[in-house]
């Protein structure tokens, strides 16, 4: 079947998406404002569409089949990015991914890709062995050049339905942000039930899949609010963040990411003051030199 009406497509990963999140038939036509016959008839279309049945329904009441599983992360992934798009808060600025989103109650996330030329052209050492140790180890994750530098990697395997953290370096930025009762509990758990939850896993997305496909490194500068604490008090933290694609001895995909706290950072539309909004005491570099007028 080929859909062609394509406006449709936004509708039709609404109605499974919500689903999926309720299980309820009921509360998801609540949600959505919409009718039974009209979800039912969105989950048949994709059904038909994907080639695999998404949902069971088992005691009267809904289950996600393997496939819906399967389908429901990257579902998520379209309905976030095409949001984003319509409402203007992503893009490409010379050829380079962006994002510059802030909503109503004051959560703001902003990236904006760098060539990796400029790691060589900056002061920080730590992202410049990143890239040599990656080189020497020819991407081997468990490979003994990987040492200078693991101690600051947070480390990830993709699964069937999500990303999972596999290692957490015991200086990496994670680590020394959210302290060692998250470094010790957040191997084997999903990228969104880590402390920064489902907002920053749909940010995670595009990096890390472009990375995935291309088996390279990228390099990227972040400014948002993280949740911090047993209350997950959400705080400003900017950062430098290289990824770098890795694989595991029996050459399935790795995800290593280096991440720096830094001030010294450029995003398009973000005044540095903003950057600045994070304490100096969590720095992971030395404040930059004033910039001439």
């Amino acid at each position: 079947m080929e859909l062609k009406n394509h406006p449709l497509l936004f509708e039709l990963l609404r109605s499974f998406t919500t689903l999926a999140e309720t299980l309820n038939l009921s509360r998801t036509v609540e949600i959505l404002d919409s009718t039974r016959q009209t979800v039912r008839r969105h989950i048949n279309i994709l059904e038909e569409l994907k080639g695999a049945q998404l949902f069971v329904i088992v005691d009267r009441h809904y289950q996600l089949t393997d496939a819906g599983r399967r389908s429901l992360r990257e579902a998520q992934d379209i309905l976030a990015r095409g949001s984003a798009w319509l409402n203007n808060e992503t893009g490409h600025i010379g050829g380079l991914y962006h994002i510059a989103k802030e909503d109503s109650d004051g959560w703001r996330f902003f990236l904006q890709q760098h060539p990796i030329s400029e790691i060589w052209l900056g002061q920080n050492d730590l992202l410049k062995q990143g890239v040599k140790c990656w080189a020497e180890a020819e991407g081997v994750i468990t490979h003994e050049a990987f040492d200078p530098v693991r101690d600051h990697l947070m480390v990830f395997r993709k699964s069937a339905e999500d990303w999972i953290c596999t290692a957490v370096g015991s200086e990496s930025s994670y680590a020394t942000w959210y302290g060692k009762r998250w470094e010790n509990s957040s191997i084997g758990r999903a990228v969104p039930s880590l402390p920064g939850g489902s907002p920053h896993a749909e940010k995670l997305s595009q990096p890390f899949e472009e990375v995935r496909a291309n088996r390279g490194i990228r390099y990227d500068h972040v400014h948002t609010l993280m949740g911090r604490g047993e209350e997950a008090k959400p705080e400003p933290i900017s950062f430098k963040r290289l990824l770098l694609g890795c694989r595991y001895p029996d050459d399935s995909f790795a995800m290593a990411s280096l991440v720096v706290r830094s001030y010294d950072l450029q995003i398009k539309g973000l005044p540095q003051a903003t950057i600045e909004t994070m304490p100096e005491s969590e720095l992971m570099e030395a404040p930059p030199a004033p910039r001439e007028q």
